[in-house]
């Protein structure tokens, strides 16, 4: 059984179908890349999913568990973490307790007077942060903190992670270095991560099934060799050719 799975899944803005009818399923442990123009319904996928948006028709589960129009923080506790373009983190808070924010909003105080033991290292050590735990988070680099909100995900036990263009603004180096943790979280098994992303060389570099979206729909899912090669993804790029 997938971890996530939508069924017909619809979005309607007016006249216009943002999601028309998608069938969609991840498995656990799973690594994936969602790609598409601007405007094809891959951000309204993902509220649709998180519960930033209730669907105008179709059902979303998770883990067997029908979770379609549920709150966004109802989603969340259920296991799914997203994050956004622009990171979403705490500068003025240490790194190490922005990663008891989360935490706490599970757990309550127990975790946040515990987020000055070893308890947030785990998920610092899987993102490269170990070492800046005391910083301010408004001292981390862009990439930094880029990787801090993933961490913060980790912190809320998310089993699913939705990555909206988690390489935006980076630079070429800090790009490489997020591909290389992404595909790590992945390969441990631990959490099944959805990625939103445009930059084809850091898509090749995550080396992960990739479904392309156009018009609210699902046109086309493969491998990147193959997506790269197809004329039809082309031509939705980049136009047709004389």
């Amino acid at each position: 059984m997938p971890l996530l799975r939508t069924v017909d899944l619809r979005k309607d803005f007016g006249g216009l179908a943002a999601v028309d009818g998608v069938d969609f399923g991840l498995e656990a442990g799973t690594l994936h890349a969602l790609v598409g123009p601007n405007g094809c319904g891959k951000s309204t996928l993902f509220n649709l999913i998180s519960g930033a948006l209730a669907p105008s028709g179709g059902r979303v589960f998770f883990d067997g568990d029908e979770i379609t129009g549920l709150a966004p923080h109802d989603v969340a506790r259920r296991g799914i973490g997203r994050k956004f373009q622009v990171p979403a983190v705490f500068d003025a808070l240490s790194v190490a307790r922005n990663l008891a924010v989360p935490a706490w909003a599970r757990d309550g105080l127990a975790f946040w007077r515990a987020a000055d033991t070893d308890a947030p290292m785990a998920a610092l050590e899987q993102v490269g942060l170990a070492g800046k735990r005391d910083l301010p988070a408004a001292e981390l680099s862009h990439g930094e903190r880029q990787w801090l909100e993933i961490a913060m995900l980790l912190a809320s036990r998310a089993r699913l992670l939705l990555l909206d263009e988690p390489t935006a603004g980076m630079t070429v180096t800090e790009t490489a270095a997020t591909a290389e943790l992404i595909g790590g979280l992945a390969a441990a098994g631990d959490v099944t991560v959805l990625v939103i992303e445009h930059d084809m060389a850091f898509l090749r570099d995550l080396g992960c099934p990739v479904t392309v979206m156009a018009k609210g729909r699902i046109l086309r899912t493969g491998d990147y060799a193959a997506i790269r090669a197809d004329a039809e993804v082309r031509e939705l790029y980049f136009g047709r050719g004389r």
